[in-house]
């Protein structure tokens, strides 16, 4: 079969794509789907290029198929993206959805601290509407993790991807699955049982539903403390073997940072006995679900987005004077045995083949500094240069401050290296919505006034004392791409951790020049990722530009 021809966007489109390129019979259906005209909404554009996805994804065209029709089945419901149109050509199938504008909520969420519970239960609350929707339409997700997790605009959460989905009851018929499938630090333990079917004995089958009640208690588990309970639920985890012996109660420092009326809750969401596993019914009714939150009205709606970004970006801190922990210049792992788990579970999407641009589903463009989760599209609108505000307006310029400087302070990336906790007042100032806070792209980045080639060195050298494997980076002094540092290792998890550090120059106003290094995820927990990107910062903290050690000097 002759593949379509391959045509760059243009770069005025009225939606966000996934893809760099597409096909011409691909885009004519799109449009022809989708009137193009400046009254449609921004809406995502998700391709799945059929071949590829068959031969190296072990995505079936059935499975394709039943993505497609089970998301327009249960997307009407504010806490999941919604669905608009789907269509495909000889090469490429593709589906318009919302644009979830606020980016990957785990992201947004520090490392190994989690948020403040009141943040916690008010993700919690729609992720059980979401999923609970879901179930009263007969759709099991099974694979609930934070990637598949993003949020809109004004931080309303949206539950994405389902390629995995499947339809578990039909007019009061219920059908169990033998599919092993979902993400290991967030998969229920009776799913791994089917590993024994895969390898020609006969394995047990498992109840879809919950299964996505047990990886909304791994979820919930997550955002308290910032990290999962276990790389995965088998024998050979401690931290689960653990929480199997003293059946809930474990003595694993983690479970002990959980808040303790959030305890029973967990316990049972998490049952290892399936059929014993709380019902929705039952989480509703539970004391930390019913708990009062300030953040929300008496009818459970969001009082202030503002106030709520505040928080999320108060929560993000990177202690630069701090010396880099023990853990820290810890191996990240083998990377002879990068795949050795990873491979046995079905992908939600292939694994992003980052040296063919065709199949480029996860990556960003080069000048883009836009990066979302794989199950959204990265925007295709390239980054302007810090010129004023974040929002355009006049300000009262701080003493010592230079016009560059007074838009650098106000960048949420800026935040999270303040040795002063808080968030600039004059940002919030200024905010209309979530959004305006907490941006979409991705808040693992940094700037730096090094030059060049000591910056990537210095890169290069913080990766050497993680143990990540690097061939020797090519470095361009005469562009404004820099330099892409190639990152696969494993996680704390032993899970895959592929992405790319990029290195660009960033323009600023009075002739002002920085250099701007982003962390690109393309596979992995972006909470894994943010922890990635905190060690090699401080492995390299000499690198960061500081404003309010430069401001008013």
């Amino acid at each position: 079969m002759q593949q379509s021809q391959l045509d760059p966007l243009p770069s005025d489109l009225p939606f966000r794509i996934i893809s760099k390129t597409i096909g011409r019979g691909a885009y004519a259906s799109i449009k022809k789907a989708i009137p193009l005209d400046a009254d449609n909404p921004v809406f995502a554009v998700k391709l799945i290029h059929k071949g590829y996805a068959t031969k190296h994804g072990r995505i079936s065209a059935k499975q394709i198929a039943m993505e497609v029709s089970l998301h327009s089945h249960i997307a009407q419901h504010p806490n999941i993206i919604e669905w608009f149109a789907t269509g495909e050509d000889a090469v490429w199938r593709w589906i318009a959805m919302e644009f979830a504008d606020g980016g990957d909520l785990f992201d947004k969420i520090e490392a190994d601290v989690g948020v403040k519970q009141d943040i916690a239960h008010l993700y919690f609350l729609q992720l059980i509407s979401g999923v609970s929707y879901m179930h009263s339409k007969g759709v099991a997700h099974r694979d609930l993790k934070p990637e598949n997790i993003l949020l809109s605009e004004t931080g309303t959460l949206k539950i994405a991807d389902f390629g995995m989905a499947t339809m578990f009851e039909y007019k009061g018929a219920r059908k169990q699955s033998s599919t092993m499938c979902g993400s290991p630090p967030y998969i229920a333990p009776e799913v791994l049982s089917c590993v024994r079917a895969e390898k020609g004995t006969e394995g047990s089958k498992y109840s879809a539903d919950l299964v996505d009640i047990w990886s909304c208690g791994v979820i919930l588990f997550v955002l308290l403390v910032g990290n999962t309970p276990w790389d995965k639920p088998t024998s050979g985890s401690w931290e689960f073997q653990e929480y199997q012996r003293t059946n809930g109660r474990s003595t694993d420092a983690l479970w002990a940072r959980i808040p303790s009326d959030a305890l029973s809750l967990l316990r049972g969401m998490m049952n290892i006995e399936a059929k014993k596993r709380f019902s929705f019914a039952q989480i509703r009714q539970h004391p930390w679900y019913t708990r009062h939150n300030e953040l929300l009205t008496p009818d459970g709606k969001l009082k202030d987005q503002i106030a709520l970004a505040t928080q999320m970006l108060s929560g993000l801190r990177i202690d630069l004077k701090a010396e880099p922990t023990l853990s820290q210049k810890q191996s990240q792992g083998d990377s002879m045995d990068i795949d050795s788990w990873s491979t046995r579970l079905p992908a939600t999407q292939p694994e992003t083949p980052i040296n063919d641009v065709q199949f480029d589903w996860e990556r960003p463009l080069l000048r883009t500094l836009h990066p979302l989760s794989s199950t959204q599209p990265v925007a295709r609108t390239d980054a302007a240069p810090i010129a004023s505000t974040p929002f355009g307006m006049a300000v009262s310029r701080r003493p010592g401050y230079s016009a560059a400087m007074e838009a650098l302070a106000d960048e949420p990336t800026m935040s999270q290296f303040s040795q002063n906790p808080g968030v600039p007042i004059s940002l919030t100032q200024r905010a209309s919505r979530f959004r305006d806070i907490m941006p979409a792209y991705r808040l693992t980045r940094f700037f730096s006034h090094v030059p060049p080639a000591l910056l990537v060195q210095m890169l290069s050298d913080a990766l050497h004392q993680l143990n990540v494997p690097l061939p020797p980076p090519h470095v361009n002094l005469h562009g404004d791409h820099i330099s892409t540092l190639k990152v696969r290792t494993l996680d704390g998890r032993r899970q895959s951790l592929h992405g790319d550090i990029m290195v660009e120059k960033h323009y600023l106003v009075d002739s002002q020049e920085l250099l701007e290094v982003h962390f690109v995820k393309v596979k992995g927990d972006p909470l894994e990722w943010r922890r990635f990107f905190k060690k090699t910062v401080q492995l390299c903290r000499d690198a960061v530009y500081n404003v309010e050690e430069s401001g008013g000097s």
